[in-house]
């Protein structure tokens, strides 16, 4: 990327910072509250044991999320698929938020949901076809 294309006064957090996962835990936390999914289902997403509620519950009270890539890397790519959401939905937040439950004609009637809880690799597939949507 040439020195031009830069936005020199923007700098990206520092994802190993403590106060930087702090914000994370309580982003990706809300995000699952209006996804309306299980505690187990938000365990699968983040890449723990479905049983792993007390990291769920360490999360949603203010402690950082652990600085793990994967995980790390597991909640960029959810936010980015919420942020396609909001984009594709801009004036339908309630269509936005349900999106990730409905079966999807295109994902061969699956739940994005589903799709993204087979791994890391779902969660990517999920992000491509939404960049692709936003794209269209």
């Amino acid at each position: 990327m040439g020195q031009a294309a830069r936005q020199p006064d923007r700098e990206l957090p520092d994802l190993h910072e403590r106060d930087t996962r702090i914000r994370l835990a309580a982003m990706i936390m809300r995000l699952f509250d209006h996804w309306e999914i299980s505690a187990e289902d938000r365990c699968i997403l983040l890449g723990l044991s479905p049983g792993a509620r007390m990291s769920l519950s360490r999360y949603r009270h203010g402690q950082p999320l652990a600085d793990n890539t994967d995980l790390l890397g597991r909640v960029g790519h959810l936010l980015g698929i919420h942020k396609s959401l909001r984009i594709i939905f801009p004036y339908d937040l309630d269509l936005a938020y349900r999106w990730i439950s409905q079966p999807n004609k295109r994902l061969g009637e699956r739940r994005p949901l589903d799709v993204m809880k087979q791994g890391y690799e779902g969660l990517l597939a999920i992000r491509r076809y939404l960049d692709f949507e936003r794209g269209r």
